[in-house]
């Protein structure tokens, strides 16, 4: 199966602008068996389905990551992509 290569997990921020974080797929699979995305740090994870349901993943102890509400897939070549 074909995966999207890259996708923005927008995050809403109160009393701010919407913060956006770019992660790109991995060779892990999640719990319920879809990829695993991650930023650049490896501090933001989340496994993805391919209906573009969201799961978030703690990456370090204590975490408690907060769900996005949206993730947008993101075509190569399109602004914003490296």
């Amino acid at each position: 199966m074909v995966h999207t290569e890259r996708y923005e997990l927008i995050f809403q921020m109160s009393g701010a602008a919407d913060d956006v974080v770019s992660v790109r797929l991995t060779d892990r699979l999640g719990a319920g068996g879809f990829p695993v995305y991650e930023d650049e740090t490896g501090i933001v994870r989340a496994e993805i389905s391919d209906r573009g349901e969201v799961r978030m993943l703690a990456s370090g102890g204590h975490q408690v990551p907060g769900a996005p509400l949206l993730a947008r897939p993101l075509s190569e070549g399109a602004p914003g992509t490296r």
